[in-house]
Formats: C-alpha cells, structure tokens, sequence
C-alpha cells in the first residue's frame, strides 16, 4: 500500500500552525494515523507536543489547519470539544 494513498486513515491533520504572539508553536504540520496504528509523540520542551494535542481535543483553536475524522472535516479554528 502507498503510505499516501489514505488507506485506513482514521484521523487526518493537514496544515495545522499554531502562533503565540512572535513565537511559532506548529509549523503546518501533517499528521496521519491509519486504524491499529500507535504514536508517540517526541521532542524537547517547546516542540509542539502539547499544542498539539490540545488542538487535537478542541482545547486549544489552532491559527489555520483541518482535521478529518469520522468522515468528516473539521476546521481548527473552530474545533471544540463538543466536535
């Protein structure tokens, strides 16, 4: 299977940036994880990690990005915990 194809991807993140003030925190960033799969998610401190995964669980509003999910797309910006 081509990794690029979208077979079995459960959750899909496509250009999500994250700015606090002057200071970029996620650089556009893609993530797939395809059904069975397993993560982890590794840096030093101000890597991104957290921001992330607050984006992810609709905590934190990201500058820009989508997420697809479920067969569905939502935008970042206004991705909340109740999506």
């Amino acid at each position: 299977m081509n990794p690029d194809d979208g077979g079995n991807v459960a959750l899909r993140v496509r250009a999500a940036h994250k700015s606090f003030g002057g200071t970029v925190a996620l650089d556009r960033v893609d993530l797939d994880v395809r059904a069975g799969e397993i993560h982890a998610l590794v840096g030093g401190n101000g890597s991104g990690k957290s921001t992330l995964l607050k984006i992810l669980a609709g905590v934190l509003p990201a500058d820009e990005g989508t997420l697809q999910f479920g067969g569905t797309t939502f935008n970042l910006q206004s991705f909340g915990p109740r999506d």
